[in-house]
């Protein structure tokens, strides 16, 4: 019987945070040793031997949030597993040239056989390192179209966890806590679906079943560079409730009907109508959280005559029905609010 303890690498960049890098370490770490000690009264050996790394090697690293750690490796080794948790950068910041070291050793682990598991944006290393073309892929939501900017890269952003390539050894889970997904999935598959099912008892794990969608924010950043558009886009935030909101639109923008539905697509990769449904839906949000207004009203105060028409695009949209939204979300905000 084998008794390698499969080595996790957990690849820590100047961009990463503390919370997510060490999370993942201390559920790795916390595999058969923690649940026995609970349980039983006496600790367990743990399952895994993970370890930070990173190009600086074990000289001290700051890290995100200005916090200070010293890595136990550098990247001269090819480990089982690689963990890339996340990159704390703004969607539109260049990333070519930024990580020649981390992008040709992920190459030369995945040459060797390893498994390449990234967290929220971590997914964006593996695109820079073209591993990902012609790939299912998921990330953050956040950065779900600079992602699929990588040619080849098939961006799936309403799922938590992605799991492709040869063998199956690039996953991807989604943004924020689905590392937590990340890291039950590879204890499942490395050790047992029942040390998974400890930890996720032992972390209070709550699976994201419902993928990231009903976290999601639909409406995209208003651009600046056609300013006509931009004009038009100030005017819909204010009176995307009204009826025929695109038709307005046309008038406000004082395009011709064709140019207008180019430049608006070009400007920001939406339809006008799918622009006008973001904002509607966005509304009905926030109201969801807030207020105990039924949803048929919901709908019509956002636009909507039709509410199962509301409803069914609600769901497509937000990965939820109005009514389930409003159970988790409305009742998260009024515990926060105390």
């Amino acid at each position: 019987m084998s008794t390698h303890k499969p080595t996790i690498a957990l690849l820590a960049i100047p961009e990463v945070a503390a919370s997510t890098l060490y999370g993942v370490f201390d559920v790795f770490a916390s595999a058969g040793r923690d649940w026995p000690a609970l349980i039983e009264g006496k600790a367990g050996e743990s399952l895994f031997v993970p370890q930070v790394v990173a190009r600086t090697g074990k000289r001290e690293l700051t890290i995100a949030n200005g916090v200070r750690i010293v890595p136990d490796a550098g990247l001269d080794w090819v480990p089982d597993v690689v963990c890339i948790p996340e990159i704390m950068l703004p969607p539109e910041a260049v990333l070519e040239g930024r990580y020649v070291e981390e992008v040709a050793w992920l190459k030369r682990c995945h040459a060797n056989g390893t498994i390449l598991a990234t967290a929220c944006s971590g997914a964006l290393l593996l695109a820079e390192s073209g591993l990902l073309r012609g790939e299912d892929a998921t990330t953050h939501w956040a950065y779900c179209d600079v992602l699929g900017s990588y040619p080849g890269v098939r961006v799936h952003p309403h799922r938590a966890l992605v799991i492709g390539g040869t063998g199956s050894r690039l996953v991807m889970a989604g943004g924020g806590t689905s590392w937590s997904d990340l890291a039950l999935y590879l204890v499942a598959r490395l050790a047992s679906v029942d040390e998974a099912m400890h930890l996720a008892k032992l972390f209070l794990i709550d699976w994201h079943a419902a993928g990231q969608l009903p976290f999601a924010m639909l409406a995209r950043t208003r651009q600046a560079e056609d300013a006509v558009i931009a004009r038009c886009q100030t005017w819909v935030a204010e009176h995307y409730d009204e009826p025929s909101p695109v038709a307005s639109l046309i008038e406000v923008s004082g395009l011709s009907e064709r140019s207008f539905h180019r430049r608006f697509r070009k400007a920001t990769g939406l339809t006008p109508m799918e622009y006008v449904h973001t904002l509607r839906l966005e509304e009905a949000k926030q109201m969801l959280e807030t207020e105990t207004t039924p949803v048929d009203a919901i709908a019509e105060a956002v636009g909507y005559e039709d509410g199962a028409f509301f409803g069914r695009l609600f769901r497509r949209k937000v990965g939820l029905t109005p009514a389930q939204y409003r159970r988790r979300f409305g009742g998260l905000r009024k515990a926060l609010s105390g």
